[in-house]
C-alpha cells in the first residue's frame, strides 16, 4: 500500500496529514505500463509484473473484452502440441495458472473446456 501527501496541511507549520492509497503497485502499473497496445491482465501469463517482455498469450481485446480468436490461439500454444510444433515456453507453474485462466473464460461463456486445457488443470 503505497501512502500520499494530502493537500490540507495545517497553517501552524504542521506537516500535512498522510492518506492511504488502496492501489497496488501492480494496479498502477497496469494502467501505465502496456505491450501491444494491452494493460497486463490481457495476457494469461506475465511473471514479472514490471517487464512487459514477459507477458504472453494475449486473449483479450483493448477493452479487456475476450477476444475468441485470441483464447483459440493462446489454448493452443499452451497445449502440448502447440502451432505447428510451437509452443509456449513458460515455467510449469506459470503454464497451469495460465491455463486455469483460459478455462475460466471458456466456462464463463457457457463453452467447453477445451481437452487441451483440461489435461493442464
Amino acid at each position: 500500500m503505497t501512502v500520499k501527501k494530502s493537500s490540507s496541511g495545517s497553517k501552524r507549520g504542521r506537516p500535512p496529514k498522510l492518506k492511504l492509497v488502496s492501489e497496488k503497485p501492480e494496479e498502477i502499473i497496469d494502467k501505465v505500463l502496456h505491450k501491444d497496445g494491452l494493460p497486463r491482465p490481457a495476457y494469461a501469463i506475465s511473471p514479472k509484473v514490471f517487464d512487459a517482455s514477459t507477458w504472453q498469450l494475449p486473449h483479450h481485446k483493448s477493452d479487456m473484452s475476450v477476444d475468441m480468436a485470441l483464447l483459440d490461439r493462446a489454448t493452443q500454444l499452451l497445449s502440448r502440441w502447440g502451432i505447428d510444433g510451437v509452443r509456449c515456453v513458460a515455467d510449469p507453474a506459470d503454464i497451469i495458472q495460465a491455463a486455469r485462466h483460459l478455462a475460466e473464460h471458456y466456462s464463463s461463456m457457457g463453452l467447453a473446456i477445451p481437452v487441451s486445457l483440461c489435461v493442464l488443470i
